[in-house]
């Protein structure tokens, strides 16, 4: 299996990869499947029926909505998020559902839109949807599972990844930290070099450098919106946005104060991290990385480096997403990067650990540092639940990622300071995760009914 860059890194919108972008992608996908078969112009009604995690959570990630305006042929890399209120407001007050732009539906969001306990076989994250025509025949009927980092599939996918049929031929496959240490040396690459080198026998070098800069630009700009924007944020618990605050109150210190590798840029990092996080839980534009609700560490860590050390250089960018992706696609590869998989372990732990590779390869560590600093990382998020009170990407999911961005930077630094040889590998450090998700109750794996979703609550 072949995971890129950008099946990692996607632009998107908040609050979560797997219960936002990923249902609106896949609705997305039903309605075109829809025209592409001729179907759409029979459609008289659709029934929407939300599985498992998706259920439990799906409110308050706004899943529901997210899967309306997929169904009205908005994508989450390209919508605008200030049209999501406004187009969801038209529909409840309509009963009226505007599929792929064109066909006009009835929908009543009571009882079209369903939530169901029932968790499916092949991922927590499920979700079914069904058209009929005037005489309520159905039309089509689909299930898509998303399962994480924005990442959909339907049945038929999940049948052809059984057969091993979803095959690319690349210059150096790896499956396992232990095998992709094994290509550099053997190639005498680094990590980066390695990555970059399967990336460009899917497209062009100049594509693959072009398109991390467009992703380190949406990154930089989701910085700067959630500096700039105040205020509480949605969902009913009444979390202050502080990544303003903290800002005023840096800039009034000198940042030439700031002595790169020690904790006196933690505030620096902290902030990144934050404005981030607080920008997705407020539904703004951003980078999976791998998932939104990890959103901020990767970004936290490479504004750091870029800002702070004085030798950082724009092609440090790539070096750094190349390093992340190893990581991040050995996670998912041989574990999950899915909450609803096996808890925040999955995301921000894995999040912390793609920061500490790419940290660590940018200030020139070897392949045994690097992997060994991703190992740190993620070992030291093991166990890691998740539980948002509310159902919601805020508590305790925003400092959350503030603490894996500083864990990330010191993973790289401790790293760095060996020589690369360690007693935990990162391979089993990942099927540790993996394991340890499958020992964890399922109201720990983001359902919103154990831990700190329901201590968190008054009684």
């Amino acid at each position: 299996m072949s995971i890129s860059v950008f099946d990692l890194f996607k632009v998107g919108i908040g609050p979560s990869s797997s219960h936002t972008v990923g249902p609106m992608k896949a609705a997305y996908l039903f309605v075109q499947e829809l025209q592409k078969n001729d179907l759409l112009g029979q459609v008289e009604t659709i029934n929407i029926k939300l599985f498992g995690s998706l259920s439990a959570t799906g409110v308050g990630h706004g899943t529901d909505k997210a899967v309306v305006m997929g169904l009205m042929g908005y994508q989450p890399d390209t919508i605008d998020p200030s049209l999501i209120d406004p187009a969801i407001q038209a529909v409840l007050e309509t009963h009226s559902l505007l599929l792929a732009h064109t066909r006009a539906v009835h929908f009543d969001w009571k009882s079209d839109l369903l939530f169901d306990a029932q968790v499916l076989d092949y991922h927590p994250n499920a979700m079914m949807l069904t058209v009929y025509d005037h005489a309520q025949h159905m039309l089509k009927q689909k299930t898509y599972y998303s399962v994480g980092g924005g990442f959909v599939l339907d049945e038929q996918d999940v049948a052809d990844l059984a057969q091993e049929q979803h095959q690319t031929t690349l210059p150096y496959p790896y499956r396992s930290g232990q095998m992709l240490l094994d290509i550099c040396a053997k190639e005498q690459l680094r990590i980066s070099d390695v990555v970059l080198q399967n990336e460009c026998a899917l497209r062009s070098e100049s594509d693959v450098k072009a398109a991390i800069y467009q992703l380190w630009k949406v990154m930089q700009e989701c910085i700067a919106n959630g500096i700039e924007n105040t205020g509480i944020l949605p969902g009913g618990l009444n979390v202050k946005r502080r990544a303003a605050s903290l800002h005023n109150a840096l800039i009034q210190a000198s940042e030439h104060d700031v002595i790169y590798s020690t904790l006196s840029g933690m505030d620096w990092v902290n902030l990144f991290a934050l404005a981030v996080n607080e920008e997705n839980a407020a539904g703004g534009r951003m980078v999976t990385a791998p998932t939104n609700g990890a959103a901020g560490i990767i970004p936290a860590v490479l504004m750091y480096h870029m800002r702070f050390h004085t030798k950082a250089k724009p092609k440090d960018v790539v070096t750094f997403f190349l390093a992340a992706t190893a990581v991040g696609s050995l996670c998912k590869m041989n574990a999950s990067i899915s909450g609803a998989e096996v808890g925040c372990q999955g995301e921000v732990g894995s999040a912390s650990a793609m920061a500490a590779a790419g940290l660590a390869e940018v200030l020139g560590g070897t392949p045994e540092q690097v992997e060994n600093a991703a190992e740190i990382a993620l070992e030291h998020n093991l166990g890691l639940t998740c539980d948002p009170v509310g159902g919601l990407v805020q508590v305790p999911c925003i400092e959350r990622n503030a603490i894996a961005a500083v864990k990330a930077i010191n993973a790289a630094n401790m790293a760095l300071r060996g020589d690369g040889q360690h007693f935990i590998s990162l391979d089993k450090v990942i099927r540790t995760m993996r394991d340890t998700g499958l020992d964890m109750q399922d109201k720990y794996k983001e359902t919103s009914r154990g831990g700190l979703a329901v201590n968190a609550i008054e009684c």
